[in-house]
């Protein structure tokens, strides 16, 4: 299970990426936002997004899967930040995003199609999911966790069950160090009219 390595591996997790640079992703979603709107961080690991988000004056909820780094984000953002699974969290009332950073990357194919249906639910009319993936396609065993990898067509399928269409895709490498050659795919997501 994902979240019994992330339990193990919480401290050297959010050593590893609470002071990533993602003024790029950053950069690219945030001004799709309405100044002050609501923005939760769906599966917010270190809370490193949280923290930015709310201290450029955005409204944030996060939550994450691990208790052990949900404890070490509510440290670091001072928010109250809840332990749950995706399909677990429900707003007090719509938001305008979703950001899931590196986060959906541990749900099953199969199961994609439904918690992107679910976490579209949760979002204002004009409402946006802004997600990342490892670049690749399928389910990769790496280590002691599953991952799903998606390129551009295969999330294409995946949300052609879905209320949420592709507004933009790119691609990008991984910030971390010594990860420069590992590629990602970046989408953002918004409802069908």
């Amino acid at each position: 299970m994902p979240s019994d390595y992330y339990q193990e591996q919480a401290a050297q997790f959010f050593q590893d990426t609470q002071a990533v640079d993602m003024r790029p992703l950053y950069q690219r979603v945030l001004p799709l936002l309405r100044p002050g709107g609501h923005i939760v961080d769906a599966g917010c690991g270190s809370g490193r997004d949280a923290r930015y988000f709310a201290e450029q004056g955005f409204l944030v909820s996060a939550f994450d899967a691990c208790a052990e780094l949900v404890a070490l984000a509510r440290e670091y953002t001072g928010l109250n930040v809840r332990h749950c699974r995706f399909m677990d969290f429900h707003a007090d009332s719509p938001v305008d995003a979703v950001w899931a950073c590196a986060s959906l990357l541990h749900v099953p194919l199969a199961d994609l199609p439904d918690t992107f249906s679910y976490l579209a639910a949760q979002l204002t009319e004009n409402g946006l999911i802004y997600c990342s993936f490892k670049y690749g396609e399928g389910e990769v065993p790496r280590g002691d966790r599953r991952f799903t990898d998606l390129t551009e067509t295969g999330l294409a399928d995946v949300l052609q069950q879905t209320p949420v269409s592709i507004r933009e895709c790119w691609t990008t490498q991984d910030l971390r160090s010594g990860r420069e050659k590992e590629k990602w795919l970046n989408a953002i997501l918004e409802q069908m009219k």
